[in-house]
């Protein structure tokens, strides 16, 4: 439906805190591990439940919201009648910057299916993984298409081919159009929950072979873009790798805070991906574009989801238990899912429709957006996702 953006890396849906469970963002857990439980440390009790840790999801999701609603131009430009620039003369500098949003929910993304894999068989992980995500992903495309074919709808959509191929989660290696503008960010997650797996989660899950696997992508990942090997590089991500292997680092801090490996995996990841994402998202500064985001602003971007996971992982967080940020990590997901290609319709009939103001259309369209995934939440993910991972477990419930 549209190109990967070139300012957009996207939210690991990973929901969830816990390793029973399972982005983005978290593992219940995307930008997707699920939305709260606890995270188990090696084998022992359960941890109690990182709240924050569900906090910070929403936030990264409400931050790749600001992005897309007032940060790039494109099809919202169209549904606001005028470059987001124009609407948001000072906050669309800053909205654009929304985009790292996705960088933290990569990070996120290694912290919980690490924490989701540990003494898990590997068909235990990966069902847990599917069950996560294919539900709201597969009402999402349902809903999104069934909206942008209506009469009178004038946004990009795809052909009835296209819909049933986005329905497999395949449509960007196969070169199709998306029904979801998010979906590339999904596409590195599932790449990302198969090279655990096949080398973390089947063989074994230990601290050993966890640092091993964080060191020896780390060194592919790194050797396949200097190589510039297409098929290496869609396999290997050079340029999301380190923020997931600097979520694993992370958890192992969160395990041991004086594990100075994990110390040197966190480093070197952040180091590694500030520079892919300076690489990605620099441009000189040039009256053509959008806005201008100098490389340390980008830099800075990419530490402070970094630092927000490490917040977490050290206990610094610890106090912030509120329960209702699990319902929040909850919504995350399906938020993610739906908020950019419906957004544009309602930003339109808010604006230029109804002609409320560009600050009121935009709370009111995540206002709407946030109820819409509600709904996602209840009617679809909470029924389905427990009788998905069972069927795939080859239990019956």
């Amino acid at each position: 439906m549209t190109a990967k953006s070139t300012t957009l890396p996207t939210l690991s849906p990973e929901a969830g805190t816990t390793p029973s469970t399972t982005p983005s963002t978290t593992p219940r857990t995307t930008p997707a591990a699920a939305p709260g439980s606890s995270v188990a440390r090696g084998g022992a009790r359960p941890a109690p439940r990182l709240y924050a840790l569900d906090g910070l999801r929403l936030l990264a999701a409400l931050s790749v919201a600001a992005y897309h609603y007032g940060g790039r131009d494109g099809e919202i430009a169209k549904a606001w009648g005028a470059s987001p620039a124009v609407q948001f003369p000072s906050a669309h500098s800053w909205f654009a910057y929304g985009w790292a949003g996705v960088q933290a929910f990569f990070v996120i993304s290694g912290f919980v299916i690490c924490a989701s894999g540990w003494g898990r068989s590997v068909q235990s992980f990966l069902a847990s993984r599917a069950a996560r995500l294919l539900p709201a992903y597969w009402a999402a495309v349902v809903l999104v298409a069934a909206v942008l074919a209506l009469p009178g709808i004038a946004f990009a959509r795809v052909s009835a081919s296209e819909f049933l191929v986005n329905l497999t989660m395949l449509q960007m290696p196969l070169g199709a159009d998306r029904v979801l503008g998010v979906c590339w960010t999904l596409w590195a997650e599932v790449r990302f929950y198969v090279l655990f797996a096949l080398c973390v989660v089947l063989p074994g899950v230990t601290r050993r072979r966890v640092i091993w696997f964080c060191g020896g992508w780390t060194l592919a990942a790194t050797l396949a873009e200097a190589s510039r090997e297409p098929f290496l590089q869609l396999v290997l991500m050079p340029e999301y790798a380190s923020l997931f292997i600097g979520g694993i680092g992370l958890y192992l801090v969160h395990r041991d805070r004086r594990d100075t490996a994990a110390w040197l995996i966190v480093g070197f990841s952040l180091l590694l991906s500030q520079y892919h994402t300076v690489q990605d998202m620099w441009h000189a500064p040039n009256d053509a574009f959008f806005s201008y985001r100098p490389q340390l602003g980008i830099a800075l971007a990419v530490v402070v989801g970094f630092v927000a996971v490490g917040a977490v992982a050290l206990g610094f967080l610890d106090r912030v238990n509120w329960r209702w940020l699990t319902t929040a990590g909850a919504l995350t997901y399906p938020f993610y899912l739906v908020h950019e290609h419906l957004g544009w319709p309602v930003v339109q009939a808010l604006h230029q429709g109804l002609g409320l103001p560009s600050s009121l259309t935009l709370a009111l369209t995540v206002a709407l957006m946030l109820l819409l995934a509600w709904l996602l939440h209840h009617a679809v993910e909470r029924p389905l996702q427990p009788r998905l991972r069972a069927s795939l477990q080859g239990r019956r419930r």
